[in-house]
């Protein structure tokens, strides 16, 4: 049978009441501390979450819903929040929606369902209906690198206009015009500024970048494989491309090794994030690096204050700069 407080109570000789708020979290006594401390390992004492969330409406638990949970960017994000919020006393269940709007608004009532404290999300769906109900909850919600137009909610990102617009003008500045780019799906918030930024590095410039040299992926390696291709097979003057994501690089690489293409000498290339891939690939990769772990750590300290209570009324949107990492994957044609 498990043990229970009243158990700790006859071993210690302390009254229910000092027993239950030193569980708490609450002050007390030095000498009470130590004595019911004891008692909890001797007895082997487990607090019973369930009846407590019972209690108090709370669950200690954050849900966390991401759109594919086979992206690295997605699960290294997930590992450093869930250690923060473990610090915490916090568990997180973690809901993988395919990229699917529909997943995405079934994975939400499903969180709602388990009684979750906050949501963390990567959001798929453009007009964030599924945002509605937690908010009529009042249920605290961050979102991870993507906002949500008509929605007051936290949100961390990074600036992805600027980040694309970088790499494209280190193109530029290297020689570069006919410069091609693999986006994310059409509908996605990131996938959106990287293509602004793209046009805009050109546009800064005077040129027009030609309609074919933009093709759309789905942060997907087998469609940044398909999406190289179709670049190369549309664009025979096509001298360089950036690919704006993770997967979608290391896709675009496994084409360009399946087509014996020489990096730089024949194409160069920008990847997107400053992963292990950089690191094995030969020539290095120029990449787009984003500051990961400064991203998972303030949408785990925004929760954390919502959750206590201590942030601002407004909604907390915390834009964060990337960095343009060298390599040697670009050929300077001046």
């Amino acid at each position: 049978m498990a043990t229970t407080i009243k158990d700790i109570a006859k071993k210690t000789g302390l009254g229910l009441a000092t027993i239950s708020k030193y569980l708490n979290g609450g002050n007390v006594r030095v000498e009470n501390r130590k004595a019911i401390e004891e008692a909890i390992k001797e007895l082997d004492f487990r607090v019973n979450e369930f009846a407590r969330g019972l209690k108090t409406s709370k669950s200690k638990t954050i849900g966390v819903i991401i759109p594919e949970l086979s992206n690295l960017f997605c699960t290294h994000i997930i590992t450093i929040i869930e250690d923060i919020l473990r610090q915490k006393g916090y568990a997180i269940i973690v809901c993988d929606c395919r990229t699917d709007e529909k997943l995405e608004y079934e994975a939400t009532e499903f969180l709602i369902n388990k009684m979750v404290d906050g949501i963390i999300s990567m959001p798929v769906s453009r007009d964030g209906k599924y945002l509605e109900l937690p908010l009529a909850k009042d249920i605290p919600v961050v979102l991870i690198d993507r906002k949500v137009e008509g929605f007051s909610v936290d949100a961390v990102v990074v600036d992805n206009v600027s980040a694309s617009e970088n790499a494209i003008d280190y193109f530029i500045k290297n020689g570069h015009k006919n410069i091609g780019i693999i986006c994310g799906p059409k509908n996605v918030f990131t996938s959106e500024q990287r293509l602004l930024g793209y046009h805009q590095a050109f546009l800064k410039r005077g040129i027009l970048p030609k309609e074919s040299l933009v093709t759309y992926g789905a942060y997907t390696v087998e469609s940044g494989y398909e999406c190289l291709k179709k670049l190369l097979s549309e664009n025979k003057d096509m001298t360089s491309v950036f690919i704006t994501n993770y997967e979608m690089t290391l896709g675009a690489i496994i084409a360009i090794n399946e087509l014996n293409i020489k990096v730089p000498g024949q194409l160069s290339l920008i990847g997107f994030d400053n992963m292990q891939l950089s690191k094995v690939v030969q020539p290095k990769l120029t990449v787009v690096s984003q500051p990961i772990e400064q991203i998972a750590q303030h949408v785990a300290n925004i929760m954390l204050k919502r959750l206590s209570c201590e942030g601002p009324d407004e909604a907390e949107i915390i834009n964060l700069s990337t960095e343009l990492m060298m390599g040697a994957s670009v050929l300077s044609k001046g």
